[in-house]
């Protein structure tokens, strides 16, 4: 396996958990993709449109033999699967999966824009990523994840909800 990807996994309608675990176990049901690393899961405010649900937002990092258009291609996949709805813009979902980042690389397809061009301005994002990958610096962008989220003003939005480390009941998701 290649390439190294970092995605945002989000959910605000049903079983906002089992949806971030059932996204990820397809994701990885394939022997092209294999799940290195994941963060804590968070509960979050929402952004955009407020008039919605809580969200869970976690990130991963995987190895993929899939080019940034197949891994995308997946992702959408699983978000139908799921029963993902695109109604309102930042609306309600059973599931969102967006590519963060794909190797060090700069991508800017009509279907892909790597690395995501508004994780930096995401505190749901950062959180999860900064706990994840603490060193972790953005293509392109020399300030480090903590600089970054230092900067934003909705990071009080964004609450631990279950750790990584399986205390609050939540196991290994690779379990």
């Amino acid at each position: 396996m290649k390439n190294v990807s970092i995605i945002a996994l989000g959910s605000n309608v049903g079983n906002r958990l089992e949806q971030l675990l059932t996204a990820i176990k397809k994701l990885t049901s394939s022997p092209d993709i294999e799940l290195v690393n994941y963060s804590s899961i968070y509960e979050t405010d929402p952004v955009g449109y407020e008039n919605q649900d809580p969200f869970l937002n976690m990130v991963i990092e995987i190895e993929t033999d899939l080019d940034a258009l197949e891994l995308l291609d997946r992702c959408l996949t699983i978000e139908l699967e799921l029963g993902r709805k695109r109604e309102i813009r930042w609306g309600p979902r059973t599931i969102d999966l967006d590519i963060l980042a794909f190797n060090q690389e700069n991508i800017n397809h009509v279907k892909l824009i790597v690395p995501h061009p508004r994780m930096k301005e995401r505190a749901f994002v950062l959180v999860p990523l900064l706990e994840m990958k603490p060193e972790y610096k953005m293509v392109g962008m020399e300030q480090p994840i903590s600089i970054l989220l230092d900067e934003l003003p909705d990071r009080e939005g964004v609450r631990l909800w279950k750790r990584k480390n399986g205390e609050d009941g939540f196991g290994h998701i690779g379990s």
